[in-house]
């Protein structure tokens, strides 16, 4: 992810997220730690041709990592596009050597959930009103990298789509 994405982004953002959009602000400040020798933040976007259709990011610190959002265009959901993403972070949180990745989700975001499972994460606790100004709970789940079956390793393959840093 670039500056230049930030629009599209912000676009994708309120249409999935309408209540708790992040702010352009929160954009450029992730985007500010992702380069250089410093760099703790890694961001992704994926377009099909021109258009955006999803986007991804990841913080480190020391040896965790947080997935910070993953979202996907409503009509590509189902295919594989979101697994691409998180396989894109997983990558990123190795290169990063984390040895636990964690996450939190609206607990009435079903689909995330077991895209998440999918990949190896666990359930490990919740956050009461993490989500404002709905004050939707959200599930932690977290993945210990250094015991994962590989299961991130493959990446689904999704036609036209093509992931970018």
């Amino acid at each position: 992810m670039r500056w230049w994405d930030i629009d599209s982004v912000l676009g994708l953002e309120k249409d999935l997220f309408p209540e708790d959009a992040w702010s352009r602000g929160m954009f450029w400040s992730e985007l500010a730690h992702s380069r250089g020798p410093g760099a703790t933040r890694h961001y992704v976007v994926a377009e099909d041709g021109e258009r955006l259709v999803g986007y991804a990011g990841l913080a480190s610190s020391g040896d965790l990592a947080d997935v910070q959002t993953i979202a996907v265009a409503r009509d590509q959901w189902g295919t594989g596009l979101g697994g691409r993403l998180l396989t894109e972070l997983l990558r990123a949180a190795t290169a990063f050597e984390c040895a636990e990745v964690m996450l939190e989700c609206r607990v009435d975001n079903v689909r995330a959930q077991k895209l998440y499972e999918r990949f190896g994460f666990e359930a490990i606790g919740f956050r009461r009103g993490y989500y404002q100004p709905g004050n939707v709970d959200a599930l932690v789940m977290r993945l210990n990298t250094k015991s994962s079956s590989g299961s991130a390793a493959g990446s689904p393959s999704v036609q036209g789509t093509e992931i970018n840093d």
